[in-house]
C-alpha cells in the first residue's frame, strides 16, 4: 500500500439517486470525481425501493384488474393466479436495466472514477477504501439507509422476519403475512401481497394509520385495505415476537385486548435508520445527532470543512425526491454560484396503495398547529366523474387555505391518479397563486385534475 493517496477534485461515498448526477455536474464542471459504492449502484432506490416496489404495485395492480373483470363485463375462461417467479423476473429485469444504465453512465463518465468498496474517512479531506487511500477538497455523503430494527419489540432476534429488501427477494406467496408497521413501506407491501392472494394483517403502535397525516385520509386508507380483506390492529402496544409452528407469532396488547396472531411471515416496516456508523465520521470532524443523522444547515454542509452530506443520511428527507433535490441545491451553490436551501421546498410525497396518495404541503392538524385560520376543501371521489367512469371511486380530494390570505398551505388527493394530480397543487404552491386565482384555471375533462379548481371555488368559511 503507497502511503501517497491519489488525489482527485471531489469525493462521492455513495452511488445512490444523488451521488451519480452530482458527479455529472462536477465532471462536466471540469473536476475529477472518484464515486465510491460498496453495494449496489443506485442505492435502495433502484435496488430495493422505488423501482422493484412500484414494479410490484403494476403487477398486483394488473391481478386485481383481472379479479374485476366480470364488473367490466370482461368474462375470462377461469379463475387467474400468481405465478410469482414470473412476477419476480419482471421485477428482477426493470432492476437490472436501470442498475446497468446507471454503471454505463458512471463508467462512460469523463474524469469520473468508480471505486467498488467500503469507504471511511480518515481524515476531513482523507477517504480510505480497503488497501487505497484517496484524497479531496470536497468530499459528499450519499450514504443511504436501511431498515430499522428497534429494540423495544422483544423477541425479535428469535424470530425470522423480512424487510422491504427481503420482499423483494420473494418467490412465493407467503400464507400470512404479518406487517409490523403502518405506514408507506408496510402498507404498500400488505396489498400488493394480498391481491397476489396472501392473508394480510397489519399491527400499528399508533392509533390510526400512516400516523401523519390527517384522520380523515388515513381512516379512508383503512377502509379501502380492509374492503379488500385486509386486517388491522391499531393502536397495538407490548409488540412481541414469539416462534410459532406456521413461522412465526406476533403478541399484542391494547384497546382491543390481548391477542396472539400466527402468520408464515413478518414483514418488519417501522423505519429506517442511516448508514453511518460505520464511516468513521469522527476522524472528520463531521457530527451526528441521537439517531445517527448527519447534522446539516440548510446548505446541506456539514461540521466538517469540504463535505456535505446529501439524501437519507441528513434527515432533511426521506425520499428518492429530497435526495435528489439536495444533489441539485448543492450543485448550483457549489457550481452555479447560487444560494439555495433546503427550506425552500415544499414537502411533498405519495403513498403507491391502489388509490394512491399525493400529499404536499401542510396537513389540516400541521396548519392549525402552526397558527393558521383555515378553510378545508373536500371532495369525495364519488363524485368525481374520471373515477367513477373508470370503477375507482374511492378516496377523496382535500385542500388546505389559509382564511386570511388565501395562500394555499397543503392538499391530499387519495384516488386514481393522486400521485399525479396533486402536482398541480404543488406547482401552484410553487408560483404563489392564490386559492382565488386557482378556481379561475381550465382544466381537461374528465380528468381528476379539473375538480381540484372547483374545490377551491367550493371552500366554506374558516373552521
Amino acid at each position: 500500500m503507497s502511503d501517497s493517496p491519489e488525489i482527485y477534485d471531489a469525493i462521492i461515498i455513495g452511488a445512490g439517486q444523488a451521488g451519480p448526477a452530482l458527479a455529472n455536474r462536477l465532471t462536466q464542471a471540469g473536476f475529477t470525481v472518484a464515486i465510491i459504492e460498496r453495494g449496489k449502484v443506485g442505492g435502495t432506490c433502484v435496488n430495493a425501493g422505488c423501482t422493484p416496489t412500484k414494479a410490484m404495485v403494476a403487477n398486483a395492480y394488473a391481478a386485481h384488474v383481472v379479479a374485476r373483470g366480470a364488473e367490466y363485463g370482461v368474462m375470462l375462461p377461469g379463475p387467474a393466479h400468481i405465478d410469482m417467479a414470473r412476477v419476480s423476473a419482471r421485477v428482477s429485469g426493470i432492476v437490472g436495466n436501470s442498475r446497468a444504465g446507471l454503471e454505463h453512465w458512471l463508467d462512460g463518465m469523463r474524469g469520473c472514477t468508480l471505486i467498488r468498496g467500503h469507504a471511511r474517512l480518515e481524515s476531513p479531506k482523507i477517504v480510505r477504501v480497503g488497501e487505497r487511500l484517496l484524497q479531496a477538497g470536497r468530499i459528499f455523503l450519499n450514504v443511504g439507509g436501511r431498515a430499522l430494527a428497534p429494540d423495544n419489540i422483544a423477541g425479535l432476534a428469535e424470530v425470522p422476519y423480512l424487510t422491504n429488501t427481503g420482499m423483494m427477494a420473494m418467490d412465493t406467496v407467503p400464507g400470512h403475512l404479518i406487517v409490523i408497521g403502518g405506514s408507506y413501506v408496510g402498507l404498500e407491501f400488505a396489498q400488493v401481497f394480498r391481491r397476489f392472494g396472501a392473508e394480510v394483517t397489519v399491527v400499528e403502535r399508533g392509533t390510526h394509520l400512516i400516523p401523519r397525516e390527517d384522520a380523515e385520509v388515513s381512516l379512508q386508507v383503512r377502509q379501502i385495505l380492509e374492503g379488500e380483506g385486509i386486517r388491522i390492529r391499531c393502536g397495538a402496544e407490548c409488540i412481541q415476537l414469539h416462534p410459532h409452528a406456521d413461522g412465526a407469532a406476533v403478541g399484542v396488547n391494547g384497546p382491543g385486548g390481548p391477542e396472539q396472531i400466527a402468520g408464515t411471515h413478518v414483514l418488519l416496516a417501522v423505519g429506517r435508520r442511516p448508514n453511518t456508523d460505520d464511516l468513521g465520521l469522527d476522524r472528520a470532524g463531521v457530527t451526528t445527532d441521537a439517531h445517527g443523522y448527519i447534522n446539516v444547515d440548510d446548505q446541506l454542509r456539514t461540521s466538517a470543512d469540504g463535505i456535505w452530506a446529501l439524501g437519507d443520511c441528513n434527515g432533511r428527507g426521506a425520499f428518492t425526491h429530497t435526495a435528489y433535490n439536495d444533489f441539485e441545491i448543492v450543485a448550483a451553490n457549489l457550481l452555479d454560484g447560487a444560494q439555495r436551501s433546503v427550506v425552500d421546498r415544499i414537502p411533498v410525497y405519495a403513498l403507491y396503495t391502489d388509490p394512491p396518495l399525493g400529499r404536499v404541503g401542510m396537513t389540516e392538524a400541521q396548519a392549525r398547529q402552526a397558527g393558521h385560520r383555515v378553510r378545508i376543501g373536500m371532495r369525495p371521489m364519488t363524485r368525481v366523474a374520471r373515477a367513477v367512469e373508470k370503477g375507482e371511486a374511492l378516496g377523496s380530494m382535500r385542500v388546505v387555505v389559509d382564511a386570511d390570505t388565501d395562500q394555499i398551505l397543503g392538499a391530499a388527493i387519495l384516488g386514481p391518479g393522486g400521485d399525479e394530480a396533486v402536482h398541480m397543487v404543488l406547482a401552484a404552491m410553487a408560483g404563489g397563486m392564490s386559492a382565488t386565482r386557482m378556481t379561475q384555471t381550465m382544466a381537461i375533462h374528465p380528468t381528476v385534475s379539473e375538480l381540484i379548481p372547483t374545490i377551491f371555488g367550493e371552500l366554506p368559511k374558516a373552521g
